[in-house]
């Protein structure tokens, strides 16, 4: 049986807000112990990402499906895979995590709470990147959950997560909920709190390209189950 929709949303709190502490926590020791080489604070921060990603996923997949994303959340809706009754709730407790994730690292690191970041990331490039980076996450996802063994899943969402934080100009945020709780941490990984809408923005029309796209390339097949859960995953037959 499908968990109950508090335990769904109490998986995907706490997953996004792991995965955010990891996001804020590694850029600020990684770049406090680079020494100024921004290189070696971005590997840092992308392996730390990567691992993390993996663990999270496995560990909440089987309750929530581990979005820990809106995009994600938003596009499994447009597939059937969730209901669409659902999404606010699963929104408001990944964007409610992510930001915990923030408090956490900041304070971790002794910063305050919560300060606004000042690391401008704004123009038509950085917006393509979110586009083409949350384009190809979902295309990712999409993807793999169609393969024979689901497990693998986790390692191809980390994978290429942890191989768009160095081909995209905007190091692949992909998510609109990291996307605003980021903006919360003036350190590495922030974003000013102004450049986050069309970073939002970029990201769900990139999502919306993806899963049309694999609407197309692979529909469902006749007589399949129309609320068939497309899970991160594994998915369930309701």
């Amino acid at each position: 049986m499908k968990p109950d929709l508090n335990r769904r949303l109490a998986a995907e709190f706490t997953g996004t807000a792991m995965l955010l502490a990891t996001v804020v926590g590694s850029g600020i020791m990684g770049e406090r112990l680079a020494d100024g080489n921004i290189a070696v604070a971005l590997l840092a921060n992308t392996l730390a990402t990567g691992a993390m990603l993996v663990a999270v996923i496995l560990t909440f997949g089987q309750i929530s499906g581990a979005h820990f994303n809106p995009a994600v959340t938003v596009s499994d809706a447009l597939q059937g895979g969730i209901k669409w009754r659902d999404v606010p709730f699963y929104v408001a407790a990944q964007t409610a995590g992510a930001v915990l994730g923030v408090a956490a690292a900041n304070v971790m690191f002794e910063l305050p709470v919560f300060f606004a970041s000042q690391k401008a990331r704004t123009g038509s490039a950085q917006f393509l990147s979110e586009f083409i980076a949350t384009f190809g996450l979902l295309s990712v996802i999409w993807g793999c959950v169609r393969l024979p063994s689901k497990i693998i899943v986790p390692f191809a969402v980390a994978a290429y997560i942890t191989a768009a934080y160095w081909f995209t100009s905007s190091t692949s945020f992909a998510n609109p909920a990291v996307t605003l709780a980021r903006s919360l941490s003036d350190t590495f990984a922030g974003i000013r709190p102004t450049d986050a809408p069309a970073f939002i923005a970029a990201q769900f029309l990139g999502a919306f390209a993806s899963t049309m796209l694999f609407r197309w390339l692979i529909p469902k097949l006749p007589g399949e189950i129309e609320d068939e859960a497309v899970e991160i995953t594994v998915p369930r037959r309701e």
